[in-house]
């Protein structure tokens, strides 16, 4: 039974009241506000207009109060049931955040200080018949963890390291400080009799053309001194054919007590073997096949007492760490094939995590798969995702690399009731999490031994390392456990002679943008280039990274986005609403790239694009750079793939759920076959050939230098041939070979396919602020069923834009280039499925407006 309707809220001053007496059943609520369960204080606030959005102008500050109150949710609701004989109650609350004190019909069932996972009351011969009366209070943060140590090193605020929520919520350099409190999952009453399924847990054994093996572990839950024999049957099902089933048998001997519950558990462990399997693949290298997992518990006399269902595929996957050349590696194999890891980090979907509905969730995960990601990974300073996060990427064939939740910060680990909540809490998280298809690594933490090391040696760090033993003992110590053959790391980087080494393990690339001057070893000095050069993309070129699983630059959201949010009178360049939409430090890192790159805009249109130019540039420049390293570099994860509210930051897609111009060349530099060159200025263009398939591919590739006035320079044709997933070197060429004569800055490359093989691909011999671009005239041309939009150039138009004036529009090009007299048609979808404003689309170019509509 969920219990999701009827909640009301309200706040008071924290002791203002007597918690028994706004607990009590008697107790009058009519006034309180509707509040909407799942959810969150602030959503409901801004929904009762208490608060303006948080997410206007400063409004964030405006709502501070908030966290300092004492809040409390009440429901009523009905039980019918009539209890039997040695039945069991539990209310199952899947999200309290974060210090709650739980009463049902005025009785106090416990306490919880741990937003990140469930927390179960056994409520046996407590709920009433008729009318129960369930209640929650929320302390506020800051008073909870008022007298804990502070002293110690933690990136943003010092509060979050004793409270186990999103740290996010106190504010990151993507993020404003918005610290929620509410019911943030479901909250449910289940009864059972006799024993239940608590855990389930199926693996791939082993894999091979003709057959698998298929592990599946359950855990039951018995009622307290029960003795009755079980059975436990297992079916694995194709879609409308074929199943394989296994069956055990289990005597009331052999309980342990559960670590979560005051209750009797048993394990039983079956094995199923599966018949030529059908393995789960990434979307980009097969079909993410996904079987029906059924599992039965079952009294002596046959009757079912619990069932459990799930979608699961079969697949094999390992980290191998060295090539057969002896060299390290830091490569994913899936199913026998070596992966290049293609993807981007995923952060909480919106600030106020508990209000973000399912669909938001689909609509990212979709836009991930269409732009070729076959990997995310989820930053450790947020949450264990909601369920549908990881069912979407078990169905869409993408992998989730998984932080436990430590980010940036010493965790007191001194502390044996800290302790105590951490254990509960990666227990519970790796069992919920480990029977997805998805899942590919657990890590133990963002960035803390790579930076405890970094603050130590800059002398800033004066205590040990707190918090190791989580992610260096408790942690592996749980999986071995509860999850041993699924690859772990202790941290993000990770290996080497500093934890960020390019040559082992896995490395964040924070040279670009950041200007970290790297590579270093322990010990040596801590240093920063903030400068044209220092921060520049083209430092990606020196890297030599096994596995990069963080880069990235700033761009801005889109016009609408931002429009939307701040306030009238302050949408200009350079406004204070337009710097506090930036919340990284030096907010003069994203000026210098476009110094760099672009020149230095002078308004407000200019600084739009200029900075989604760079950004997609830039990314392009660096993932192309790892992709020809393959197999020795394995992996390019994009920080980040979305934002959590309507700012300034390193994000593919903005908050509106409207892509940036570096998505829209992800679709191209993360497909599975990719023509590439290598170049730099007055060098020669190098062209390569990248194929992540699983098969080798032929085609042609028409190579063709053609003037921004329309003048072909010179076409090539190559053979473009790669064995299976390799990267191969077809030609070179030097630059005045190419040009003929013609200058640089007036000139572009391109790469064709005559067989549809990788998509097109455009290169100019000089960066953006030093090309000599024409005027191109734009004719656009409107279909009257809405759907496209064609663009027609006179010269080569750089960087054709459409302005979507309308939230969660995808196209199916934007942000292109247009050759002399070509003309492109491309699509319009709304994510969910409404009309589309196409009249109000506007299109241009860097170098051209639309001046003729056809």
């Amino acid at each position: 039974m969920k219990l999701t309707d009827n909640w009301k809220l309200q706040w008071f001053e924290p002791g203002e009241r007597p918690p028994l007496e706004i607990a009590s059943p008697d107790y009058t609520d009519y006034f309180w506000l509707d509040a909407k369960v799942p959810g969150d204080v602030h959503s409901t606030l801004v929904r009762k207009r208490v608060i303006d959005d948080p997410f206007v102008g400063h409004n964030d500050m405006k709502c501070r109060w908030v966290e300092e109150k004492e809040w409390w949710y009440r429901t009523r609701f009905n039980w019918d049931g009539e209890p039997e004989d040695g039945e069991i109650a539990e209310l199952l609350f899947e999200g309290l955040d974060t210090f709650a004190t739980v009463y049902l019909n005025g009785l106090e069932l416990g306490r919880t200080e741990n937003m990140l996972v469930e927390h179960r009351f056994d409520v046996t011969g407590l709920l009433r018949k008729g009318e129960n009366v369930l209640a929650v209070r929320f302390d506020p943060v800051h008073r909870s963890v008022a007298d804990k140590e502070k002293r110690y090193w933690c990136g943003f605020e010092k509060d979050r390291i004793w409270t186990r929520k999103a740290a996010m919520n106190f504010g990151w350099d993507w993020g404003p400080r918005l610290v929620t409190v509410g019911i943030w999952k479901d909250v449910q009453v289940r009864t059972w009799r006799c024993a239940r399924i608590f855990s389930v847990f199926p693996r791939t054994v082993s894999l091979a053309e003709d057959r698998a093996v298929v592990g599946v572990d359950v855990e039951i839950w018995r009622r307290p001194g029960g003795r009755e024999p079980l059975a436990v049957e297992v079916c694995l099902a194709e879609d409308g054919g074929r199943s394989f089933s296994a069956a055990v048998r289990l005597a009331a001997e052999g309980c342990t007590l559960s670590p979560f519950a005051d209750l009797p558990q048993q394990k039983a462990s079956l094995v199923l073997g599966v018949d030529r399997p059908k393995p789960w693949w990434t979307h980009d290298l097969g079909e993410p096949y996904l079987y029906r997992l059924e599992v039965t518990l079952k009294s002596a006399d046959g009757s079912v007492l619990d069932r459990y269902e799930q979608p699961f595929g079969i697949r094999e996957l390992v980290l191998e760490e060295k090539h057969e050349s002896g060299e390290n590696l830091f490569c994913f194999r899936l199913n026998g094939v070596r992966l290049f890891a293609k993807g981007a980090n995923w952060i909480p979907v919106h600030s106020f995590i508990g209000a973000a509905e399912d669909e938001r969730y689909e609509k990212l995960l979709l836009l991930a798969r269409d732009a070729g990601m076959n990997m995310l990974r989820v930053w450790g300073g947020g949450i264990y995702e909601k369920d549908v996060f990881y069912r979407e990427c078990d169905r869409l064939g993408i992998l989730v690399w998984q932080d436990f939740m430590f980010a940036n910060a010493l965790y007191p680990d001194y502390n044996r009731n800290f302790m105590a909540n951490v254990r509960d809490e990666a227990a519970k998280a790796i069992r919920r999490l480990r029977k997805h298809t998805c899942l590919a690594l657990w890590c133990g933490n963002n960035e803390i031994d790579w930076l405890y090391e970094k603050e130590l040696t800059a002398g800033r760090a004066t205590a040990p390392m707190y918090g190791r033993k989580i992610w260096h003992e408790l942690i592996p110590e749980l999986l071995a456990e509860l999850d041993p053959a699924r690859p772990y790391r202790p941290s993000t980087p990770y290996g080497g002679s500093d934890h960020n080494a390019e040559d082992v393990g896995n490395r964040h690339n924070w040279q670009v943008w950041h200007g970290n001057v790297e590579p270093r070893r322990f010990g040596e000095p801590v240093l920063q280039d903030i400068s044209v050069e220092g921060v520049s993309f083209k430092n990606y070129k020196k890297d030599r990274t096994r596995f990069s699983s963080e880069f990235g630059m700033h761009a801005s959201s889109n016009r609408h986005t931002l429009k939307r949010y701040i306030p009238e009178g302050e949408f200009y360049w350079k406004s204070e609403e337009m710097a506090y939409r930036n919340k990284d430090i030096f907010h003069e890192k994203g000026l210098l790239l476009m110094e760099g790159y672009t020149g230095v805009p002078r308004d407000l249109d200019a600084y739009i694009r200029y900075s989604m130019l760079t950004q997609a540039e830039g990314l392009k420049y660096g993932i192309e750079h790892y992709r020809r390293r393959k197999p020795f570099t394995a992996g390019a994860i994009i920080w980040q793939l979305n934002d959590c509210w309507p700012g300034t930051s390193w994000s593919l897609v903005d908050y509106g759920l409207l892509p940036k111009a570096s998505y829209y060349y992800a679709r191209k530099f993360f497909a599975p076959v990719l023509a590439t060159i290598d170049h730099d200025p007055g060098r020669p263009l190098a062209v390569w050939l990248v194929n992540d398939r699983r098969e080798a591919v032929e085609d042609e590739l028409v190579l063709e230098v053609v003037t921004f006035e329309g003048r072909l320079l010179g076409s090539e044709t190559i053979r473009a041939a790669a064995g299976p997933n390799e990267a191969r070197l077809l030609a070179e060429y030097a630059e005045e070979e190419l040009l003929g004569g013609a200058a640089p800055e007036e000139a572009a490359v391109r790469l064709r396919s005559r067989g549809g093989l990788f998509p097109d691909n455009v290169y100019y011999f000089r960066d953006f602020k030093d090309l000599r671009l024409p005027p191109a005239r734009l004719t656009v041309e409107r279909s009257s069923d809405r759907r496209t939009i064609t663009v027609t150039a006179d010269r080569l138009a750089r960087f054709v834009m459409l302005d979507i004036p309308q939230e969660e529009v995808v196209c199916s090009d934007n942000f292109f280039d247009l050759f002399p007299g070509e003309t492109r048609t491309v699509e319009l979808k709304h994510l969910a499925g409404r009309d589309i404003r196409i009249e109000a689309i506007a299109v241009s170019a860097l170098n051209g407006e639309a001046e003729t509509e056809g």
